[in-house]
């Protein structure tokens, strides 16, 4: 087995990049590497796993602040539910400090209860299902108007032949023979006594003498599941959403798990997004920057007509108040922000040229441009200084 690289150069940042950078970069690439842009490629997917697995550790300043002190020591790569990790993608869990008791008496998954046999009131109660990640793909307008999804993923289930009671028709219950019936084992480690859970009954305390054939009598089962999701409008790159309850399925009785589902928001060819507000490059000839125009620009809701004054210049900004994007918290509607990219044709024919060389002779004792006059005015000032 390989060892893991260092999150940073996954994520191609420096140590020192702020939370914009790594974001930026994860998103980059993240779209790079997606399974959907490269099926069959192993080597992508693997990539890609790897991406969400440092960007879920360096996103979070707590998480990120425990790396940079430990490394990868930081992280339990036993946990595999934490932030949402599972069998969807790629988690990492938070390192509980119990685990240097964990590790010092071979606990393995060891809870603090089984180490020293407090809390552990009912070992052979429901236990609560895992949770687990699965990583969407969205087109850009999908994360600003919202959308329904169903996805498809295999997890562990409620077996359907036992009913999750894990023995088959007419099984009986029988203590433990390695613990017992007491769910735990005593192991003793110098000064040192620790109880742990029982490796065989999964701490229960009881085994069922007839186990399922189809689950081995755990009471579930890997199988396939379709879930619906409802996308809420305004979400961005890199939202979390949980899906209650449509994780691992529990055993014993316990609940199920919840489902985690990382969005990754594809690039528009139009519209770039900061906050709550869209961002759109409008091109305009140069005839219409100087004598102003009527234009129309895109809208997330359709086309739109902008009056554009005569005389305006190049990054000139105009706002569309309300065109933008829904605030995921319910506090308004962003800003469609329009900047006017002025451009210089590069072809002209004999007669365009000529009209624009008068036009050039027109403006010679004309003050055609205020700043532009200015700018010249302080450029001979700034040589007369060094002559």
């Amino acid at each position: 087995m390989s060892a893991k690289r260092d999150y940073y150069e996954v994520l191609g940042v420096e140590r020192g990049a702020s939370a914009e950078d790594i974001k930026k970069s994860y998103r980059k690439l993240a779209v790079k590497f997606h399974p959907d842009k490269n099926p069959g490629d192993k080597a992508a997917e693997e990539k890609f796993k790897e991406l969400g697995e440092a960007y879920e550790a360096l996103s979070d300043p707590q998480k990120r602040g425990a790396y940079d002190q430990f490394g990868h020591a930081a992280f339990d790569p036993r946990m595999r539910a934490g932030a949402g990790g599972g069998r969807g993608g790629g988690g990492a869990g938070f390192h509980d400090p119990m685990d240097i008791f964990r590790d010092f008496f071979g606990g393995g998954g060891a809870s603090f209860e089984d180490l020293f046999g407090e809390g552990q009131r009912n070992p052979s109660g429901p236990k609560r299902g895992s949770d687990l990640r699965y990583d969407l793909e969205l087109e850009f307008e999908e994360a600003v108007m919202g959308c329904e999804k169903e996805i498809s993923i295999t997890k562990l289930d409620q077996c359907e032949t036992c009913r999750g009671a894990g023995g088959e028709q007419g099984a009986s219950v029988k203590p433990c023979g390695t613990c017992g019936g007491r769910g735990q084992i005593i192991r003793s480690k110098g000064i040192f006594r620790v109880a742990q859970t029982c490796p065989d009954c999964d701490g229960a305390g009881q085994k069922i003498d007839k186990p399922c054939r189809q689950c081995r009598g755990s009471g579930r089962r890997e199988r396939p599941s379709k879930i619906k999701l409802k996308i809420p409008p305004g979400v961005d790159n890199g939202a979390r959403l949980r899906s209650t309850g449509n994780g691992e399925s529990g055993t014993r009785g316990g609940p199920s798990g919840d489902l985690y589902v990382v969005l990754h928001v594809r690039e528009h060819g139009l519209f770039n997004r900061d906050g709550d507000d869209l961002i759109c490059e409008v091109p305009v000839s140069f005839t219409q920057a100087a004598l102003g125009a009527d234009i129309e620009v895109p809208t997330m809701s359709g086309r739109s007509t902008v009056r554009m004054p005569s005389g305006t210049q190049h990054g000139t900004v105009f706002r569309l108040r309300g065109k933008g994007v829904q605030n995921i918290q319910g506090h308004g509607v962003g800003d469609l922000l329009l900047r006017v990219q002025v451009e210089v044709p590069t072809k002209l024919s004999a007669e365009q040229r000529a009209k624009l060389v008068e036009f050039a002779e027109l403006c010679k004792d004309d003050n055609v441009h205020d700043d532009a006059t200015g700018f010249f005015t302080k450029a001979k000032g700034f040589f007369k200084k060094g002559d």
